[in-house]
């Protein structure tokens, strides 16, 4: 056996009055003092934002009822989260981020190979994503105030200037935002939704929005939809612990995530869904359908003011969350250089309107990598560890967590081949995500009870 080689990191930190120096290490149990309230904040405006509302839209313009729409995505986020709070009891209760969780299943080096890689691209992807959802709104709301046509490019910029800013200041900027933010959203959200029901037009009316349906959706394309929802979310799922290593308490975080998730998602689907069933399919855009509703300047400046505060929030946690990945893999570049170069990425990719358009093929692609991944960490974190964790042992060569050259060959292999499952071999009418999930998890723990463990990679 060689001599343990514990790397080169600061065992605590404890939060800079300005910018964020926590990294990939823990943060110092006096720092953990996140409530309820404050998470909850955090999470539900994660939850409200342009891109979510823009996706119940597009569901229904895909065919389904503005009912299976709703159910849909509420149902599919809401089995994501059960995920993401099992693995956010680690930040909890350690302090550590959700990078650095992962390399109990992946090991040391496995961990960036594949959980921090697929994270950062994510988050890449997202932050794109939501700015073009943004500037799309933006660019309705412009274009009816004037009558002269605006271009995203300008709008993509000045997002991301300021949105990398406040996500290099760190987790304090975010209560900060998310405080001042969250009434403001919530009240110009309740005015959108009075605004359709309050339209004269017949098929704005509740019942005929009701009952609205393009066609007969069968269970194959409601499933498709579910799964969209579900995939998007396990995106999440290598980050759950970043947001939750400052809360006090597990009864904390999960108040707090659960409560946020199941009021945020119904929300945005209501409003999305809505809009779309209500011009019978026509618009997937909320914002252009309440923009050509309503003419006057207050209103237009309430739907400018809700779009820039959703893109605001959503994207600076999109950074946050993109720099910690970055982070792990090059730990070098150091926080606010990690965070710098995932901004400048994601503001570039900003310009391409095809990761809206091409929104479900884009994120069923990413879902075919993260849902066996998250099989694997989840079995791994509750039937192999038992729900413990060596703290010390995850900066250590040749220690708990460093199995094979620091790669853990069965857990990368198990993601794989649900990443080909998921390709080929899982049928249409199960949501590829939980039929990957499943298999890659079950096989991961079959496979760690059967083999003979490496160095450090018994079970807890």
């Amino acid at each position: 056996m060689t001599a343990t080689t514990v790397l080169p990191a600061p065992p605590l930190v404890r939060p800079h009055p300005t910018i964020e120096r926590a990294g990939i290490e823990p943060v110092a149990p006096d720092a953990r003092t996140v409530r309820w309230q404050d998470l909850f904040s955090i999470i539900i405006n994660f939850q409200i934002n342009p891109g979510q509302i823009l996706v119940a839209g597009m569901a229904v313009a895909a065919g389904l009822s503005f009912w299976q729409a709703v159910v849909a995505q509420v149902s599919g986020t809401m089995v994501a989260f059960l995920a993401y709070v099992t693995m956010a009891t680690v930040g909890v209760d350690h302090g550590i981020p959700g990078q650095t969780a992962t390399r109990m299943a992946f090991g040391l080096r496995g961990a960036k190979l594949l959980p921090s890689t697929l994270r950062t691209i994510a988050s890449v992807y997202w932050f794109g994503f939501q700015t073009v959802a943004g500037s799309l709104a933006i660019v309705a709301v412009l274009d009816r105030w004037t009558g002269t046509p605006h271009g995203l490019l300008g709008i993509s910029l000045c997002f991301g200037a300021v949105q990398a800013v406040v996500a290099a200041i760190g987790y304090n900027s975010l209560k900060l935002l998310s405080r001042v933010a969250l009434p403001v959203k919530l009240l110009i959200l309740a005015w959108m939704g009075y605004t359709l029901l309050a339209q004269p037009d017949p098929g704005f009316r509740p019942g005929a929005v009701w009952r609205f349906q393009q066609h007969h959706a069968g269970w194959v394309l409601f499933a498709a939809w579910f799964n969209t929802a579900l995939a998007t979310w396990l995106t999440m799922i290598t980050d759950a612990a970043d947001f939750c290593r400052y809360s006090r308490s597990r009864r904390d975080m999960w108040i707090g995530t659960l409560l946020a998730v199941l009021v945020g998602i119904l929300l945005v689907s209501l409003v999305g869904a809505y809009a779309a069933a209500a011009t019978s399919g026509r618009s997937d855009n909320a914002f252009e359908v309440v923009a050509h509703i309503t003419g006057g300047h207050l209103a237009l400046t309430l739907i400018l003011l809700m779009v820039v505060l959703d893109n605001w929030t959503i994207n600076v946690l999109n950074l946050y969350t993109g720099g910690l990945s970055l982070l792990n893999v090059l730990e070098r570049l150091g926080r606010f250089r990690a965070t710098l170069i995932v901004s400048v990425v994601g503001i570039a990719l900003s310009a391409f309107p095809s990761l809206v358009h091409g929104y479900s093929g884009w994120i069923g692609t990413m879902g075919m990598f993260f849902a066996p991944l998250s099989g694997v960490l989840l079995a791994d974190y509750l039937f192999v560890r038992r729900g413990t964790v060596d703290v010390p042992g995850l900066f250590e060569r040749s220690g708990p967590y460093w199995y094979r050259a620091g790669f853990n060959p069965v857990a990368i292999v198990w993601t794989i081949l649900g990443f080909v499952a998921s390709a080929t071999v899982i049928p249409a009418w199960l949501p590829v995500s939980v039929g990957a999930l499943v298999l890659s998890g079950a096989g991961y723990l079959v496979s760690m009870r059967m083999l003979p463990p490496p160095q450090g990679a018994a079970a807890g």
